[in-house]
């Protein structure tokens, strides 16, 4: 699959006609009566009774249209992003020149160890309490997604002052910065926010990738966040 753009998992939980075929190296088709919602954060399609599949050839008008698309945002650099975000300021990265990757790119790297600069949205935490985050005595496992992946990433406890912007970790310090690139709103006065006004931020974010067991490294592959700082 493309290593950008969107990837928008369709389920149904009936046969559908022809979907066989696209196993067989067939890959452009049309779908219709489709409905999308959003599920734990992630948009998923499903197919209403009257959905179908139609199978194109790679020179019918929509496919040849889809193909310029796809090599116009693959020759820019700014593009390959997701085009539906904006990147905010809530984050510093050592590695500011460093090319971007989506998940995907990364999932289906090569190579089990390597290195990414990435945009994406931090959607969990955990563990989310401020008290024992300052104790720095454990990692932080971020959930992160960007339109074509969703992965578990950790900040190793030897990371988490660099990471929450140096100086003294307070439970007040974390707290503030967890909302930040959780997207939870500030209160306002003694007015809690309710937590489905969320709108977590597109950051950037420096990974890399790592495996636990030498002997199964693509299975035991896990995700390290580096090199990024929550600003104040």
């Amino acid at each position: 699959m493309p290593d950008f753009g969107t990837v928008l998992r369709i389920f149904s939980d009936r046969f559908v006609n022809k979907v066989s075929y696209m196993q067989k190296n067939i890959y452009w088709a049309r779908f219709w009566n489709i409905t999308c919602k959003q599920n734990f954060g992630i948009w998923k399609g499903t197919f209403s009774d009257s959905g179908g599949v139609r199978l194109l050839s790679n020179k019918d008008d929509s496919v040849v249209d889809r193909l310029k698309m796809y090599d116009s945002r693959i020759a820019n650099r700014v593009r390959r992003r997701p085009m539906a975000s904006i990147p905010s300021s809530v984050t510093d990265v050592e590695y500011e020149d460093a090319g971007y990757a989506s998940l995907m790119k990364s999932l289906t790297h090569h190579d089990v160890t390597h290195k990414l600069r990435t945009l994406v949205r931090v959607v969990a935490a955990h563990p989310c309490e401020a008290s024992l985050l300052s104790t720095g005595n454990c990692h932080l496992r971020l959930t992160l997604e960007d339109p074509t992946a969703r992965i578990h990433a950790y900040v190793h406890k030897n990371d988490l002052v660099g990471f929450f912007g140096g100086g003294f970790l307070t439970a007040e310090v974390i707290v503030k910065k967890m909302n930040m690139v959780l997207g939870i709103p500030e209160p306002q006065g003694s007015v809690e926010v309710a937590p489905s006004t969320r709108n977590p931020p597109w950051i950037w974010c420096c990974l890399m990738s790592y495996y636990m067991d030498k002997n199964d490294p693509w299975v035991s592959r896990k995700y390290r966040i580096y090199s990024t700082a929550i600003r104040d």
